[in-house]
């Protein structure tokens, strides 16, 4: 309105709205300033890249001015920014890519936008999140080429979203494919949670609230571990975390579960681990917070992760529900069933195999030393021969004497004579005592 004189001359009304939106763009901080953007089917070059519309340049709206994120054409059209962290959200505003020409029906990339919608999400995916704006009223005389949507939420990604589906019908003016063409996005909020108000400054009222009405302070959400309207609701025994949603991991104690982020704070109960003590125990230990080697088990993935019990028994050489004990002296092998030879110390009998590890007794041989010398040999490996090998049937171990008799067809006390010889020993008997 403007008075003859010349000065302009506002309405009461109009001087109250113009002040409140300049005490709000003033308050308010663009928290998406140059923080991580994406966008999906991203056209090449760094000239349409996604942070193009969190850099705070908006100077130039077109294609080509490195100032827009812009997809290519498709069915569906995705953009989000990440803040990084969850902020108390305000408004956001959108700047769309004009190419520096009048909008509206004159200008072609105006149907491009037409019904799209804006999420704000504690994930990228934007059906986890609040639906802030839905266009279903827009035209191409009516949308505007700066959008503003007020959201008073709290989320950490704010995401534009359009689509063309196959088999569902859009108006005329719609166009056939869709993209980004995002030349600016602003997201006004306050930079710390747990504040409100115009300038961000007054405490959310409620002790416990971690989240609260960016306007008039009614929590929106609980700080971890409490619960209720006024988040006055501490957490029940066995849950934490947001709304008290969570369950404790398998803790020692669960009364000293943290009702705030879920530790464990006097440790895991046997078989887990890890601060939440959600881990199971990996394979081959157990006990508790899993400080326990599983034994000889004969399968080590069948250690018992509470109590180290091996399931399918042990490995030869051990016993015990552990398996951590070796055999028994003078036993070895699986379940230690199997008894030791004839070891020169059966001390050094492998409680594994039954191997002599320092050789065997006198007259055995063999790395179980269970085999006898064979007929003729006597001594420590079997290594002394009889006095006569060929006629003794066993001689003396220590002298090498035929003590345990001739073999058929020799007699005497060395069985040097054949049995039936005229004249005693057989040449051949004679030949081999005298060697």
């Amino acid at each position: 309105m403007v008075s003859l004189s010349g000065d302009s001359v506002y309405p009461h009304d109009v001087l109250t709205v113009l002040f409140c939106l300049l005490t709000v763009s003033q308050a308010y901080v663009n928290v998406a300033l140059n923080k991580p953007a994406y966008q999906q089917y991203s056209g090449s070059g760094d000239k349409y890249d996604a942070s193009n519309a969190v850099d705070g340049h908006k100077s130039d709206l077109s294609g080509g001015g490195g100032q827009c994120a812009i997809s290519d054409r498709r069915q569906t059209a995705t953009w989000w920014v990440n803040l990084t962290t969850i902020h108390s959200i305000h408004h956001i505003t959108i700047y769309f890519r004009t190419n520096n020409k009048p909008w509206g029906p004159s200008n072609w990339r105006t149907k491009y936008f037409l019904g799209f919608s804006v999420y704000v999400s504690n994930t990228t995916d934007r059906l986890q999140g609040t639906l802030c704006y839905k266009d279903d009223n827009f035209t191409l005389d009516t949308i505007p080429a700066v959008f503003t949507t007020t959201c008073p939420v709290h989320g950490q990604f704010v995401i534009y979203y359009n689509e063309r589906l196959p088999g569902v019908t859009y108006p005329d003016y719609y166009s056939n494919y869709v993209h980004s063409g995002l030349c600016e996005v602003e997201v006004y909020g306050c930079p710390a949670t747990g504040y409100f108000g115009s300038n961000c400054s007054v405490p959310c009222p409620d002790v416990n609230c971690q989240y609260c009405h960016i306007e008039t302070g009614t929590c929106q959400g609980c700080k971890p571990g409490y619960k209720g309207h006024r988040c006055e609701i501490t957490c029940e025994r066995g849950t934490y975390g947001a709304g008290c949603k969570e369950t404790c991991g398998h803790c020692r104690d669960v009364n000293q579960c943290s009702i705030n982020n879920g530790t464990c704070l006097t440790g895991c109960n046997a078989a887990f681990k890890g601060d939440l003590c959600k881990t199971a125990c990996d394979k081959g230990s157990y006990g508790y917070d899993c400080k326990e080697t599983c034994g000889h088990c004969r399968d080590r993935y069948q250690c018992s992760n509470i109590n180290g019990s091996c399931l399918t028994g042990c490995d030869p050489g051990y016993q015990g529900d552990l398996c951590k004990t070796s055999c028994d002296r003078g036993s070895y092998g699986s379940e230690c069933n199997e008894t030791c030879g004839h070891c020169r110390d059966v001390d050094h009998c492998s409680n594994i195999n039954g191997t002599c590890l320092t050789g065997c007794d006198a007259d055995y041989q063999g790395d179980l030393c269970k085999t006898h010398c064979p007929v003729g040999y006597f001594g420590q490996d079997c290594s002394e021969t009889c006095i006569n090998s060929y006629t003794c049937d066993g001689c003396n171990d220590v002298s090498g004497s035929c003590d345990y008799g001739c073999r058929p067809g020799w007699i005497g006390y060395f069985c040097q004579k054949r049995i039936g010889s005229e004249g005693g020993m057989s040449t051949t008997c004679q030949n081999r005592n005298m060697t």
